[in-house]
């Protein structure tokens, strides 16, 4: 009795962390696109020039295949959702190694006290009349939207 209890807890904890993580899975076609681009001839090329050698693409095509087990079986196979979560896990510190190694920077608690001050009045000029500004001060209600007083038409 009490090894059903175990087994069953042990089934619930593992059902909990794959939830935790199942927003990292991304759609299956994400993972075949990444296959074929990474495979691809002008891929190759750049890998070539980049490293000096081809990149294995292989973890793309495992992912791919998790990814469908674990579709088809309606987000019930819990070997391959693992086995994804565990690659973007992966893929994600390798990518934020440099980040995390940085010891030249040392990083802020806080943001700066004076981040909201007013832009210089040398940035403000610049920017007058700009679309972009223009759209600001209609999206926050200080102008109405202006309609255009003119319509161009091209034959061709």
């Amino acid at each position: 009795m009490c090894k059903e209890n175990e087994s069953s807890q042990n089934k619930t904890e593992t059902s909990e962390s794959r939830m935790k993580d199942a927003w990292s899975i991304r759609p299956c076609s994400v993972y075949r696109d990444e296959y074929d681009d990474c495979t691809s001839i002008k891929a190759r090329f750049h890998q070539y020039f980049i490293f000096g050698e081809s990149v294995d693409c292989s973890q793309w095509k495992k992912d791919y295949d998790n990814c469908k087990r674990y579709q088809e079986s309606n987000g019930n196979d819990v070997a391959a959702s693992e086995a994804i979560i565990q690659s973007e896990t992966d893929r994600r510190r390798k990518r934020l190694e440099a980040h995390f190694g940085n010891t030249t920077w040392s990083r802020r608690k806080l943001p700066p006290e004076d981040w909201s001050k007013p832009l210089p009045d040398w940035i403000r000029k610049k920017n007058e009349n700009t679309y972009l500004e223009i759209k600001q001060k209609e999206l926050d209600g200080l102008t109405p939207a202006e309609k255009p007083d003119k319509f161009f038409c091209a034959i061709m």
